[in-house]
């Protein structure tokens, strides 16, 4: 039975609340009992690893999909508007059409104002309040700026140019995608529910877009994977966990957040500590009592007959009891907190280097781990020249959409050969795709990890699951039944697991969760290969050290 999804509560109090909410799709339960509150006027980042629920939470907000149980109550006088990913509307409509369905509501207003209007002259004073309100709300709106308000949108989101008559189907995806936010952006309601907001969006668009959200004087319920977005904007986070299928609330924004998971970790360790401690003064009462015993010949661990001295009886008292509580504690453990993400580096050894310093008629230098030189894939990457990679060099390739990043790095990886030039490379890479494969193993997970590595897949689970990135009962879930988060995850065990001089990474942030994100990064940090990267994320770039290529239209620049 299907309990009631949202409720009525009185126009003038502002409030969103979920409460034991659970929502699944056939036998997937996404969320499950999931409670929490937004405050009127927090600015809210809900994050977590695609697949994990989070535009289904936003869905359920907007009434877009109903609950399977409990209640949500979303109240806001000055009204709600929602970013969905894609722009609902036929291809055939204009960006005029675009604009007027955001705009529904406060052109409603305007008509009944008009009507109104027009029997002023002979109206009761009951008409004239109704039309005073209708009035006063209208302007609380900002209903007469509001076509104001849509050009200054299109104008910060890149989209001065675009004329109202202009048919939606000749825009691209990004633009579809940037009109749909300024629509949302232009009604100005008091509830702005986003879903990824930042895509599509050039680094200007953005800036104008967080500038405009801190501004912005109702509340705001934003998923992203930005961290740069959700550093300027956000004062609370939602985490989706899509393992526990619930919604973790932290204050205080992204530093809120981090410190809270520091927190946490140190106290997994604590009580992993408090743990082994106990067990330990176990053994070592259960070794004195032995000790004590000796002379008797009684070992504690055997029993004891029904004639032992009164002081031996006590003795046995006391070691049964310590032998019952280390039998509970060792069946219900402590693990441990997933030790830090560690690259796998498999460096030269020292003749190795030796012979590429005598190659190089240097001493002090070394060879290129990598070389690309004169490379030509069809019309999507021209390399003029060479392109050198050295032993434990940092490069992030950058360039506009088209320009031939990806390509570049699957020329890298050996997983593209090039039309023209010659590709040098070290035996052992470590490539992250950006994409997910299009057709997943119907493999077990355990099964998929192991293949290529020695002994059986059960001796693999151990190292696997000390990785913190899945749980026990993971294991045996095909692939292809995996979320996309679970399933980048997986790429990103076998990429640390497994020895390698260079790695090779396109959009390594992709799909996976911001904690994550931040462990990579420090994995990254420390590990000693080569690292040739793509990214988008602002966060990554930022901190990425080491060189930059730029390409464009194909070739380097």
């Amino acid at each position: 039975m299907r309990e009631r999804a949202h409720t009525a509560v009185p126009a003038a109090v502002a409030q969103l609340s979920v409460k034991d909410v659970t929502k699944s799709y056939g036998t997937r339960t996404v969320l499950d009992q999931v409670s929490f509150t937004v405050r009127p006027g927090e600015r809210a980042a809900v994050i977590g690893e695609n697949g994990s629920g989070k535009s289904t939470l936003l869905r359920l907000l907007a009434a877009a999909e109903p609950p399977d149980t409990g209640e949500i109550t979303v109240s806001f006088p000055g009204g709600t508007g929602h970013l969905a990913q894609t722009l609902d509307l036929d291809p055939g409509h204009t960006v005029q059409d675009a604009v007027d369905l955001a705009l529904a509501d406060l052109r409603d207003m305007e008509r009944r104002l008009r009507t109104a209007e027009e029997g002023l002259a002979g109206a009761s004073p009951a008409a004239l309040d109704a039309y005073g309100e209708l009035l006063t709300a209208y302007e609380e709106r900002g209903g007469y700026e509001a076509d104001a308000r849509v050009d200054a949108a299109l104008h910060g989101l890149g989209l001065a140019g675009t004329t109202r008559d202009r048919a939606l189907g000749s825009l691209s995806g990004g633009e579809q995608s940037r009109l749909a936010l300024a629509c949302v952006l232009a009604a100005a309601p008091e509830l702005l529910l986003l879903d990824e907001p930042t895509n599509h969006l050039d680094a200007p668009a953005v800036h104008w877009l967080e500038e405009h959200l801190r501004g912005h004087r109702g509340t705001v319920v934003a998923v992203t994977h930005d961290r740069g977005f959700l550093e300027r904007i956000a004062t609370t986070i939602l985490e989706v966990d899509r393992d526990t299928r619930t919604v973790h609330r932290y204050g205080d924004g992204w530093p809120g957040y981090r410190a809270a998971k520091a927190a946490a970790r140190r106290r997994a360790e604590q009580e992993h500590a408090d743990w082994l401690a106990e067990v330990g003064r176990g053994e070592d009462l259960l070794g004195a009592a032995a000790k004590r015993l000796a002379t008797t010949g009684k070992d504690p661990r055997q029993g004891f007959g029904k004639h032992r001295r009164s002081h031996e009886a006590k003795l046995g008292g006391q070691v049964r009891a310590v032998r019952e509580r280390l039998a509970h504690l060792r069946r219900n453990p402590v693990a441990a907190p997933p030790e830090p993400l560690r690259f796998t580096a498999a460096l030269p050894a020292a003749d190795d280097r030796d012979q590429d310093a005598a190659r190089s008629g240097d001493p002090d230098a070394a060879a290129p781990l990598a070389e690309l030189d004169g490379v030509a894939v069809g019309d999507r990457l021209r390399l003029d020249g060479l392109l050198a990679v050295a032993p434990g060099e940092r490069l992030l390739v950058t360039g506009g959409n088209g320009a031939g990043k990806t390509t570049l790095l699957r020329v890298l990886a050996g997983d593209l050969e090039p039309d023209a030039g010659t590709v040098r490379r070290p035996a052992r890479i470590g490539y992250l795709a950006q994409e997910l494969p299009a057709r997943s193993t119907r493999l077990p997970l355990l099964v998929a990890f192991a293949a290529g590595r020695p002994g059986p897949p059960e001796e693999h689970a151990g190292p696997l699951l000390a990785l913190g990135l899945f749980r026990e009962e993971d294991l045996h879930v095909p692939v292809a039944a995996l979320s996309a988060g679970q399933q980048r995850r997986l790429q990103i065990a076998n990429l640390v697991t497994r020895p390698a001089d260079l790695l090779v990474l396109d959009e390594p942030t992709n799909h996976i969760a911001l904690d994550l994100v931040e462990d990579l990064e420090a994995a990254l940090a420390a590990y000693p290969g080569a690292v040739v990267a793509v990214s988008h994320d602002r966060g990554f770039r930022r901190r990425f050290p080491g060189e930059r290529l730029e390409l464009h239209a194909g070739r380097r620049h």
